[in-house]
């Protein structure tokens, strides 16, 4: 009988990299439901998408272990070398999404340095329409992380999807029911925006997310605002900020959302170093108690 509880797998994020499957058969016992396989800029030139696909499903073995997305996380939108790589690499990930038997490849938009958010549509929609169209193609859908990335409205150097004015700016220039969102609370409360109303907003266009939280120093920004030398915010794993994830599960399961949250780790304050792995696996199991712990079938009359 399919488990109902697990239609939202609570997982973690994997590098990926040649050895991809020795990584995962450390960690793979570990109770993580679903992995995505994330890669920095562009695909590393020893990595061989097949390979590491057959590499990564023999390290996973009979475990109930899916890959709940793909993420590419460059700049495809700039005009040098590098950005004309991130853009092939897509390209590349979204053909090589079935070997992995993910529907999902996610990542940052890109950004054109210097202009805004509303400058950056015109690239953007040039960008990933065909890529989107690609995608279609093989019933895949393209999740945007919403992550600044050190940017804002009027400038930055990665991503234009940290913000809802901007997604509806997004979706108004390319509107594709393949195109959507990969969520998480953490870069919005960061933003200082309450992640659950937006959530409610949007689930419609949330295909995956990041399972990572905020804990927001409020007494700081009291006394000292956003902008001055403190640190007001800090990204924290599941379980140790601020966010009540039933809520967040909740939401989810009203809005209709299958897949996975796996977790983004390696940036908590404090379960970092050699806690790093205890905090994640901490993550997992309080994201699965969110989710409304173990599945008991109904009596049947």
């Amino acid at each position: 009988m399919t488990n109902p509880v697990t239609t939202i797998r609570i997982g973690t994020l994997i590098g990926g990299h040649a050895r991809l499957g020795d990584y995962i058969r450390q960690i793979a016992d570990y109770g993580f439901e679903s992995f995505q396989i994330n890669f920095w800029e562009t695909i590393p030139d020893d990595v061989d998408l097949p390979k590491l696909a057959d590499d990564v499903f023999s390290a996973i073995g009979g475990r109930d272990i899916i890959i709940g997305a793909l993420g590419l996380y460059g700049n495809p939108l700039q005009s040098d070398e590098k950005a004309a790589r991130a853009r092939a690499d897509w390209a590349r990930l979204i053909d090589a999404a079935a070997l992995f038997k993910t529907d999902i490849v996610a990542g940052f938009t890109g950004r054109v340095p210097g202009k805004t958010v509303e400058e950056n549509i015109p690239r953007f929609t040039e960008v990933f329409g065909p890529l989107v169209d690609q995608a279609a193609g093989k019933q895949v859908r393209i999740a945007f992380e919403n992550c600044p990335m050190g940017g804002n409205w009027r400038d930055g150097s990665w991503n234009i999807a940290f913000n809802p004015i901007a997604w509806e700016l997004m979706f108004d220039a390319l509107p594709a029911e393949n195109l959507g969102l990969e969520w998480e609370p953490c870069h919005q409360m960061c933003q200082l925006i309450d992640p659950l109303p937006q959530l409610r907003d949007w689930v419609h266009k949330v295909f995956h997310l990041h399972g990572k939280d905020a804990s927001i120093d409020w007494d700081l920004v009291r006394r000292y605002g956003i902008e001055g030398a403190r640190q007001f915010a800090y990204h924290r794993t599941p379980g140790f900020g601020d966010t009540n994830w039933t809520d967040v599960i909740s939401i989810l399961r009203k809005g209709g959302f299958t897949g996975a949250i796996d977790i983004e780790g390696w940036h908590d304050p404090v379960y970092r170093g050699e806690l790093e792995m205890v905090g994640q696996v901490r993550g997992m199991q309080y994201l699965k108690q969110c989710r409304g712990g173990e599945f008991y079938p109904n009596p049947v009359l």
